[in-house]
């Protein structure tokens, strides 16, 4: 039903216009927001641990912006099938530019921070040597992604949809061999599907989390760069995109590999804490984050 609904409201919003689009978002959000404690719950520790010294009712008016910035994903998704084009500005993207001219393949590192789809999009088109790759999570019923994963299908993007069981031996050897091939990996390093994922403990707003290990790893055996990348919105509907210098993960005997996966998943978090303190209501993570370091790790 969701995904008739979705494909309703856009096809109302091309006879009378994207207002329709933000009208029909505003309610949905309403919606979630109301009807899904659990979800609000989780983006309130969020804003307690970014912002300690304010009082409840602050945290949750951060969780009702949040829930209501989050439309953004599906307007901007709307915006670009229709017109082609979203304005955006980028920093440091000669670092992956490099990389490619050089004919290595690479790991980029995304986030639920901002829009990594219309990133995806939008880098495909202005590097014209990308060869993508995207490790996606699989969502039973989840008809609105599986409609957001043909379009990047049909825009020249590879997915391998990952259950959230956890992706297979196969899964990581078909990376690889497409990072020897000189294409690019993508894969987020900030949401843990279940207890059984490998996971490293990091700091993340002077809290204990666990983040997933895959891509690290991957960079690893792969001997490929590594790069954090962001997909910021900006006022006006522009994006800004930043990516990070080239983090090659090296090591000799196990106990080095484990120090640098270690000290790559710290990094991140610190390159993630810091975009969460400039765009506080663009973390779109709504499962719970700050758990106890106890778990599996490596």
């Amino acid at each position: 039903m969701r995904g008739l609904f979705y494909r309703i409201v856009t096809c109302l919003s091309r006879k009378w216009g994207v207002w329709i689009f933000r009208l029909f978002a505003w309610f949905v959000a309403t919606g979630y927001f109301l009807f899904f404690p659990g979800r609000v719950g989780n983006s309130m520790s969020t804003y307690r641990a970014l912002y300690p010294a304010r009082r409840a009712w602050y945290h949750l008016w951060c969780a009702w912006r949040q829930f209501h910035h989050f439309t953004h994903v599906y307007l901007d998704r709307y915006v670009l099938q229709q017109t082609g084009e979203i304005a955006y500005r980028s920093e440091g993207m000669q670092h992956l530019e490099a990389a490619l001219q050089k004919g290595e393949g690479a790991v980029l590192l995304m986030s639920h921070m901002g829009n990594w789809e219309v990133a995806a999009h939008l880098l495909k088109r202005k590097l014209n040597n990308l060869h993508l790759l995207l490790y996606m999570g699989r969502r039973q019923k989840e008809q609105i992604e599986g409609e957001q994963k043909e379009a990047l299908a049909r825009s020249g993007i590879r997915i391998i949809a990952v259950d959230e069981g956890g992706g297979s031996l196969m899964d990581l050897v078909e990376g690889i061999k497409f990072i020897e091939s000189g294409g690019v990996v993508s894969m987020t390093g900030d949401l843990v599907w279940n207890r059984r994922q490998r996971t490293v403990p990091a700091a993340f707003l002077d809290r204990d989390v666990l983040l997933p290990e895959a891509p690290h790893v991957l960079a690893l055996l792969s001997g490929a760069p590594l790069f954090t990348f962001f997909a910021f919105r900006e006022k006006g509907g522009g994006y800004r995109f930043t990516m990070s210098e080239a983090n090659y993960l090296m090591s000799g005997s196990r106990a080095e590999r484990r120090d640098a996966i270690r000290r790559s998943v710290q990094s991140y978090a610190h390159t993630l804490e810091a975009a969460l303190k400039q765009y506080p209501l663009q973390w779109y993570h709504f499962s719970p984050f700050f758990t106890p370091a106890e778990e599996k790790s490596i």
